[in-house]
């Protein structure tokens, strides 16, 4: 298989591109040991602790010191501070392309209530793209790519019945929010249509669950 979803979810993110890229690390080290030692390269989007947990990080760049590590500006001051080593992080523009030699990486700007980006991993025989946690993929194209990691938090019928349901408690903070940082499975479908080739996959990601 070309990659392995250690979790996607309001909870914890981490997906492995062909065992040697990480995206996103917001998961406890425990759900990374049987992977991490064959990490080329760690990609993070956005602060939130989904998908950037301090504790794990600090024990990748413990563990693997010679890891490399990606971002764009926003996160270089918390990947410093997790005790990662400058050296070791290459801070991405988005829209510019990156060698890697084994495979080629293009940040994406996304849309939510943080700076944050998605990526395209490119590597001579296979494409991917990863979004999560935007309001929308407007502006955005990947034709024609091998596999699509693409966020459907949320079903718009589901999420109004939610409202109703939560209006008497006046509980349902969540589900505006959500409309105005999350993509819900409609739009990803549209974009899915749009976008894949006969023979492409894909993922909807960051499902939201109620807890």
């Amino acid at each position: 298989m070309n990659y392995k979803i250690i979790s996607s979810c309001s909870t914890g993110n981490a997906i492995i591109i062909r065992d040697i890229i990480l995206i996103d690390c917001g998961v406890t080290f425990k759900r990374l040991e049987k992977y991490y030692k064959k990490l080329k390269i760690v990609l993070l989007t956005h602060i939130h602790t989904d998908h950037f947990k301090k504790a794990t990080i600090r024990k990748l760049a413990q563990e693997r010191p010679t890891l490399r590590f990606a971002c764009c500006e926003w996160l270089l001051q918390p990947l410093l501070e997790c005790g990662v080593d400058r050296r070791n992080i290459d801070v991405l523009q988005i829209g510019t392309k990156y060698d890697y030699r084994l495979f080629k990486i293009v940040p994406i700007k996304l849309y939510h209530d943080v700076p944050q980006c998605g990526y395209r991993v490119l590597f001579d025989d296979y494409k991917v793209i990863y979004a999560t946690d935007t309001r929308t993929l407007e502006g955005i194209t990947a034709k024609n790519y091998d596999l699509y990691l693409i966020e459907g938090n949320y079903e718009d019928e589901e999420l109004e019945e939610r409202i109703r349901k939560k209006q008497e408690v006046q509980q349902y903070c969540y589900e505006y929010r959500a409309r105005q940082t999350h993509l819900s499975k409609g739009q990803a479908s549209d974009f899915l249509l749009e976008n894949m080739g006969d023979n492409s996959e894909y993922v909807f990601m960051h499902e939201h669950v109620e807890r």
